[in-house]
């Protein structure tokens, strides 16, 4: 390899290092270590202020980008060079193209599935020559690869930022349920309770309202259109709560179950910031997809929306659900309304199966967003890849209403309709009780395994013994 020399065909070859001077060497890596420096300096002090702030939500979200960073680094580091040595023949690269390919550009160069003809890394030149050797073009291109890492990369922030302020206005949006908390806890418990006609509580009345033999398709066009405005009431705030105290927390009237549904809510976020393994499933899906003249990507875009609506009602009708079956069960009620939590109310009998759909949703929605930006600053508007005018805008309006639906109404449903299961998470416990019954459970399995002689360690068991009453989900 001969920097500035010339090749065979006449073409210049790429300087490599061994022939660049090397005070433009040291020159460089000193900015490259400089910038870095002052990122991670920037990234540490504002993890630190979010931190002392209580915003964990957008702390999670800052681990989740450093990570992020990290991983796309590294797939990076091992792709654009392998990619380069992975030869086809041509024809095989004239088959589901987003764009047609211009004329005669195939006799001439072939720059990959995303690029131009324009090349952003040094070695790209090596590489066709390493396929043109065996009469083939190579799968990717350097520029198509530069191309594909960035936009990997805009994918993985816009994914953790939208999520971030998603989570942030679904929090918000139940500031008022802070209040209903707080009356509730400063209610007497020693006063004395009335007994009422179940009829008479404002809860059974909203949703139990009309039930009979056509109730099936009215409770759910209610719980459809009820998830736009007002979609939990202090009645219904009110209801949960004691049904969720009554059966896991009986003891314990005083509970405050806003601040355990908070805590319980973030640690989902950390589920949710994250990109798991399906959906990096579903964006290879997304990208195969983007082929020139079938416009999938407006059905691509529908689903998640509806899959959201759906969503929504569904936990709505899971509210009206428990309020018929209070009304059946009861014909007075002697106090507040207490709701009865199960698993059956859930698809599948799994209430985690919901925080799994809108996972799926915010996600599809951050593609979108990202996917659209992203065409929009390397290719332009008017660029072929990005589609016909009408069918971009309209995507890109609906991702954005998915977006704000979720914040506004899905998630804050989510948020308290998702402890109307049969266990509790163990977020129940606050931060430090949680870490040391962690750390006490895995000290006495660790006596349990050293001590196996003993009789009365051996038939003793953390899980055993409170098994039988209480029941814990890992989240």
């Amino acid at each position: 390899m001969a920097g500035g020399g010339a090749k065979a065909g006449g073409g210049p070859e790429a300087t490599t290092l061994e022939h660049t001077p090397t005070w433009i060497v040291a020159a460089v890596c000193s900015v490259i270590v400089i910038i870095s420096l002052v990122f991670e300096r920037l990234l540490h002090s504002l993890g630190k202020r979010l931190k002392k702030g209580s915003k964990k939500p957008l702390y999670e979200a800052l681990l989740k980008i450093k990570e992020e960073l990290m991983l796309l680094g590294f797939i990076s580091l091992l792709l654009t060079g392998a990619t380069q040595k992975i030869c086809v023949r041509e024809s095989i690269m004239h088959h589901l193209l987003p764009c047609p390919l211009p004329p005669r550009a195939g006799a001439k160069v072939f720059t990959g599935m995303l690029g131009g003809a324009r090349r952003l890394l040094a070695g790209g030149g090596a590489a066709d020559d390493y396929c043109q050797r065996k009469g083939k073009v190579p799968i990717l291109s350097v520029e198509a690869m530069h191309q594909l890492h960035i936009f990997i990369f805009v994918l993985a922030v816009t994914h953790v930022v939208l999520t971030a302020i998603t989570a942030i206005l679904g929090i918000a949006q139940t500031r008022n349920w802070r209040r209903w908390e707080e009356k509730i806890q400063l209610n007497n418990d020693s006063d004395p309770q009335m007994i009422k006609h179940v009829q008479e509580f404002k809860f059974i009345r909203d949703h139990v309202k009309g039930h009979g033999k056509r109730w099936k398709i009215l409770g759910w066009l209610r719980s459809f259109f009820k998830q736009f405005y007002g979609s939990v009431t202090e009645e219904d705030y009110t209801a949960m709560r004691l049904g969720f105290i009554t059966k896991h927390c009986k003891g314990h009237p005083k509970f405050n179950f806003y601040e355990y549904m908070i805590r319980a809510f973030e640690a989902d976020f950390k589920k949710v910031v994250g990109i798991s393994w399906y959906l990096w499933a579903l964006l290879v899906v997304f990208l195969l997809l983007n082929v020139h003249g079938w416009y999938v990507y407006i059905w691509l875009t529908l689903a998640p929306f509806i899959l959201l609506l759906v969503v929504g009602s569904k936990m709505e009708h899971i509210i009206t659900e428990l309020a018929v079956q209070v009304a059946q069960k009861h014909t007075a009620i002697e106090g507040d309304v207490a709701v009865t939590p199960s698993d059956d109310f859930f698809w599948f009998h799994r209430p985690k199966l919901v925080l799994q759909l809108i996972h799926i949703v915010l996600f599809q929605n951050a593609f979108e967003i990202a996917f659209f930006f992203w065409l929009l600053v390397t290719y332009g508007f008017n660029s072929c890849i990005m589609g016909r005018p009408a069918y971009v805008i309209a995507r890109l309006v609906i991702s954005v209403v998915s977006q704000l639906l979720c914040g506004y109404s899905t998630l804050p449903l989510y948020a308290i309709v998702s402890h109307m299961g049969n266990s509790f998470k163990k977020a129940i416990f606050d931060d430090n009780v949680s870490e040391g019954l962690v750390s006490w459970a895995q000290k006495a399995r660790r006596r349990k395994g050293k001590k196996t002689e003993n009789a009365e360690v051996g038939g003793s068991s953390v899980d055993g013994r409170y098994g039988g009453a209480v029941q814990m989900t890992d989240a």
